[in-house]
Parts: structure tokens; sequence; C-alpha cells
């Protein structure tokens, strides 16, 4: 019998761009690997699940944001307008916000960070369709054209991210919580993190870029906590009980608290600057920090391809930049 000869990287090479071509097959004969196969489907339906939370999430965002916006647009018409939080149609967006708040909640349950973060998207493309749609917004060649590439760049992301699942335990978020990874990049971040709010609080300086990085590195620990959160309550109900645990109520701790401050220097951004350049930056900046909070602290591109992270990254970009055509 021959020996087997050692895996060269030649070898790694050629079954990375096996793994990409199979990320591309479609209605292939045999049993097939490809993104529309059974055997894809068997393989990330969890994760699929948390997509699909997600994606409905953020067009429930849209709708709101659009209801809250006709809201506006009815009383600012009005001899005598009274304040928007006692209009019932106000609060009927604040409360589809919050569903589908809480649908991006439980997606971070079933899947990974960096899938799950970069879809925030489709609530921007979503809030410019219905708006041109029913509040009869002017829609300009570069947002037709912001939309059809972001669109791409997200069949790429759900395509390439990780595939990896976890089970969020109590004990599995204190290891990572312990982890000399998470640990340097904490002191690092609370260092950037002290260094701008010196700049901002002592010297005044309020440009956009500094609350908007601020925002973006409590964003981090929010993403993080969320996802531990919410890991461990469906671990809760889907095998053994974690609330019991104390490092539940820790990132529970942080997540309400970096949401708190996230929303000062976020509310102190608008006012200073038009929401048209905010809201693109910010989801921009956003997404880069979760992307980041998870490779580093859940490890999820851990053994992952170069070439898989290198078409993921593309495909991020891709929506990144491409969010920003809309005003």
């Amino acid at each position: 019998m021959a020996a087997l000869a050692p895996a060269g990287p030649g070898d790694a090479a050629s079954a990375a761009l096996d793994e990409l071509s199979l990320n591309f097959t479609y209605g292939a004969p045999g049993v097939g690997n490809g993104s529309l196969s059974g055997a894809w489907y068997r393989r990330n339906q969890i994760h699929l699940f948390g997509v699909l939370l997600a994606i409905l999430g953020n067009l429930v965002i849209s709708i709101s944001l659009n209801i809250q916006k006709y809201s506006h647009l009815q009383l600012a018409q009005q001899e005598h307008p009274r304040p928007y939080f006692k209009s019932v149609l106000w609060w009927s967006g604040v409360l589809l916000m919050a569903v589908g708040e809480t649908g991006n909640f439980a997606a971070y349950g079933f899947a990974p960070i960096t899938l799950i973060a970069p879809l925030g998207c489709v609530s921007v493309t979503g809030s410019a369709i219905i708006s041109v749609t029913f509040l009869k917004d002017n829609l300009r060649a570069s947002d037709l054209l912001g939309m059809t590439l972001a669109f791409a760049g997200t069949y790429l992301l759900v395509n390439f991210a990780p595939n990896i699942t976890q089970a969020i335990s109590a004990r599995t978020v204190q290891y990572y919580f312990v982890g000399w990874q998470f640990l340097i990049y904490v002191i690092f971040e609370i260092l950037i993190f002290c260094i701008l709010l010196y700049f901002y609080k002592r010297k005044g300086m309020k440009h956009m870029v500094i609350l908007l990085t601020l925002v973006a590195l409590l964003a981090s620990l929010t993403v993080i906590s969320v996802k531990a959160v919410s890991g461990m309550i469906t671990f809760s109900m889907t095998d053994k009980m974690q609330l019991t645990y104390p490092i539940f109520y820790i990132m529970f701790i942080i997540m309400i608290a970096s949401c708190v401050f996230q929303v000062k220097f976020l509310n102190q951004a608008t006012k200073l600057y038009n929401t048209t350049r905010v809201v693109p930056v910010n989801h921009i900046f956003f997404t880069i920090s979760a992307i980041i909070a998870g490779i580093i602290f859940y490890q999820e591109f851990l053994g992952a391809a170069f070439l898989t992270v290198f078409i993921y990254l593309f495909g991020e970009t891709n929506v990144g930049q491409n969010t920003t055509r809309f005003k």
C-alpha cells in the first residue's frame, strides 16, 4: 500500500478553490454541495434561520422608520401641531422598531456575529425603497446602483461567512471572556476610548469621526454581550439552564450600559451633523467593530481558508461602500 504524501501548500490552495467552487454550484448533477443543494442547506439551516430573523427584523425596522417619518410629516401639515409623542402613528412605529430589534437580538443566538452584523444594510436599503414607494421620495441612479451592489455584497456575506455552529453556553462565554486575545483587545479598546474621550471632553473636539468611533467602540462590547445573552437564552431553551450563572448577568449589564452610552454619543452626533451623513458612516463603523469583535472574542474565522476570508471581506466592503450612497 502506497504511503500517503503530506499535504503541501498547493493542496491547501486547491482545497480552498474547491470549497469556493462548491459555494457557486447551482443545480449540478449528483448530491451536490452548492448554495441551493440539500447538503448545503442541512449544514447551514441554523445559520439561515438567524439570517432570516435578521433580515425580517431589519425590514420591520425600515418600515418603522418610515412610519415615524410619515407621522412627523402629517403633524407638520397641521395648523396647530401637537407633540409627536402624542401621535398613535408615531408610537406604532416605535412598537414596530422594538419588534425588529427583538428579531436582531434573537438572530445573534443562531448565527455568527460576522454574518448578522453586516445585514443591517437591509434596513437602510429597505427604508430607501419604502420611502420612494409610499412617501414619494426621489430615487436617483446612484441609489439604484447602490442597492444592487449592496444586495450583491450581502449574497457574498451569507455565502462566505464562517461556517461554524457554536453552542453559546455560560462556560463557553467564561472561557472566551478570560482569554488572552479578548483581554488584549479590551485593554487596547479602553486605551483608545479614553484618549478620544479626553479630546471630546477636555479639548472640546466634537468631530463626527470622534463621536462615531466612540459609538463603534461601545458597539463592539454591545455585540459581544448581545450574542452571549441571546446564545445563553437559546441554550437554556434547547438544552440546559444557563441563567443561573453569574456571567449571564455580567453580560446583561455590559449590554445595557454599552447601549445607553452608545445612544448618548449617537444623539450628540445627530445634533451636530446631518442625519444623512451620520447614519451611513455609523453603519460602516458599527459593522467593522462588530466583525472585529466576533473574530477576536468568538474566534469566528478560526481555521477558515484565506480565499473564503478574502471574498467575505470583499462582500463586506461592497456593502459598506454602497450603503453610503443612500441619502
